[in-house]
């Protein structure tokens, strides 16, 4: 079975994991919500800290979440989580998405947030998602789409950026408009019954404005994608700190928004 051959692009700086964080089911799994019913079992791809993987427990108090992702480390982050909330009902392991080390028909639900966006074979990625889901459950994924996010005002070194992060996700491997293909890809996965949809994260008032901003002007000169981007020959350090400044200077103007679209998808796989 093929195994993971793209390079996560953000890494887990603490520019990275101060956005990770933030999310929560409610902000980033609204779509599946109501899908859920007390007893079931969930496994939850590309985990990363754990906040949304906890709170999905929270809602299957009868059923069990097992968290997942490729990177060892950030799961201790996400066992303190789980630990901090009191919840019982998690665990968490080390998996790639490609080569799921489950048997087949094991969930009632394989959900993933942000995840195929940064991995090589998304097909094949949502082909093992549903070869571990039981027949009746569903295979839930969202990712945002990088080309459809927009923003006021258009502050100059703001379309830099975009064009920087396409061409560094896609160096990688990864495809940052994976919102848009969803449908598509599941398609070509097999899928039969799909339901589509999108939502998007708005920041628009003083603290959501500094937060975003702040955030994205770190990450530009400290985290794993500025190392990609420097040493991928895609940006020079003055380049970086421009795009960096111009984050900053976005975050300042009282009329500043930013909007980001994603794509999701909810297939069910025949009983």
């Amino acid at each position: 079975m093929s195994k993971e051959t793209a390079v996560y692009t953000h890494g887990h700086h603490e520019s990275v994991l101060r956005s990770h964080t933030w999310r929560t089911a409610a902000n980033s799994a609204a779509y599946l919500l109501g899908s859920l019913k007390p007893h079931m079992t969930i496994l939850d791809i590309g985990c990363g800290p754990g906040t949304i993987t906890a709170d999905l427990a929270q809602l299957v108090p009868d059923g069990r979440v097992t968290g997942v992702d490729q990177a060892p480390g950030i799961l201790d982050q996400a066992q303190a989580t789980a630990a901090e909330r009191g919840v019982t009902n998690v665990e968490f392991a080390v998996a790639d998405v490609h080569a799921l080390d489950y048997p087949d028909d094991s969930f009632d639900v394989v959900h993933a947030h942000q995840v195929l966006q940064h991995v090589g074979d998304p097909v094949r990625a949502l082909r093992e998602m549903y070869r571990v889901t039981r027949p009746g459950g569903i295979v839930a994924a969202r990712d945002g789409d990088y080309s459809g996010m927009v923003w006021y005002p258009r502050t100059p070194g703001m379309d830099d950026w975009l064009d920087l992060y396409l061409r560094v996700a896609r160096a990688n491997g990864g495809e940052p408009d994976a919102g848009r293909r969803l449908k598509s890809w599941a398609l070509q996965a097999g899928f039969t019954d799909i339901a589509s949809s999108s939502s998007n994260w708005c920041f628009a008032t003083a603290e959501e404005r500094a937060w975003w901003s702040g955030l994205w002007a770190d990450r530009t000169l400290a985290s794993a994608y500025a190392e990609r981007a420097t040493e991928g020959g895609h940006a020079t350090e003055d380049q970086l700190r421009a795009v960096s400044e111009a984050w900053r200077e976005w975050g300042q103007q009282e009329d500043a928004w930013f909007s980001c679209l994603h794509g999701e998808i909810l297939c069910r796989k025949p009983v």
